[in-house]
This record gives structure tokens, C-alpha cells and sequence, in this order.
């Protein structure tokens, strides 16, 4: 069982804590937050952040980690409220010089079919697609 807490600081500022005490603050999107994670983006990067992982994890049994990822995420949100997402496009970019595309594929797969709770969840209301790159190393600089 996951217990979360958030408090509310003032206008529409909460800081959130997790079940492992770690902190964000949250807000609305409008100007007069300028501080804080709107909660609707705070769901796209848990989505983000628990296919990773999974990611992550997977690529480094597989004895292929990767040096750098990045993940650039895209919601497509009904207009009207409640905003429900409808489309979610997750791409990822990674460098690395042992990463297979097999593998890659693979890892994004099953981080999405077997272990992702927040993807699992979210599958009912959303359409979720992916995709992914594999970057050169960075040129080296010359001296």
C-alpha cells in the first residue's frame, strides 16, 4: 500500500510528500503560481519516471545500460473539463555504445506490458504509443 500526503501552503500551492518522505510542490497553471508542478504534468512525468525505471532496469541485466536517457513526453488532453488524456506519445533518447535496438524495443515493451503500474492504470482512458532513438556519442572536443 502507497500512503501520500499533501498540504496546502496558500492560493492554489501544496507541497506533496511521498511514502518515502521525498517532497515537490504542486500548483495551478495560471500566473499568479509561478511555483510548483501542475498536477496534470506531475502525471505525465510519473508515467515518465515508472517506465524508466522498468527501462533502465531492464537494459542493465541485459548488460547494456545506457550512458544517458531522455524521455520527451506529449499529452493530448480533452477541452473541457475534466481534461481526461486521450493520447500520450512517450519518446525516448538514448546514448550508449553497447544499446541494441532489440534490446531497446524490448525494454520499452515490456516496461509498458508487465511492470508499469502507472502506464497499467492509465491504458484504460489514454491511447499510450512510444518511441525511441538511439544517439551517436557526443563529438569530442578537440584541443
Amino acid at each position: 500500500m502507497s500512503e501520500v500526503r499533501l498540504d496546502w501552503l496558500r492560493g492554489k500551492t501544496f507541497v506533496g510528500t511521498d511514502s518515502t518522505r521525498h517532497s515537490i510542490v504542486l500548483s495551478s497553471s495560471d500566473e499568479s503560481n509561478g511555483t510548483g508542478v501542475k498536477p496534470s504534468d506531475l502525471l505525465l512525468l510519473g508515467l515518465a519516471s515508472c517506465a524508466s525505471v522498468d527501462v533502465v532496469e531492464i537494459l542493465t541485466k541485459k548488460r547494456q545500460p545506457p550512458e544517458a536517457m531522455e524521455v520527451r513526453v506529449e499529452g493530448i488532453q480533452d477541452p473541457e473539463p475534466p481534461w481526461t488524456f486521450r493520447k500520450i506519445h512517450l519518446h525516448f533518447l538514448f546514448r550508449g555504445p553497447q544499446l541494441q535496438t532489440t534490446a531497446v524495443e524490448q525494454a520499452i515493451r515490456l516496461a509498458w506490458e508487465k511492470y508499469c503500474s502507472v502506464a497499467a492504470t492509465i491504458r484504460a482512458t489514454a491511447e499510450i504509443t512510444t518511441s525511441f532513438e538511439i544517439q551517436p556519442p557526443p563529438a569530442q572536443a578537440v584541443v
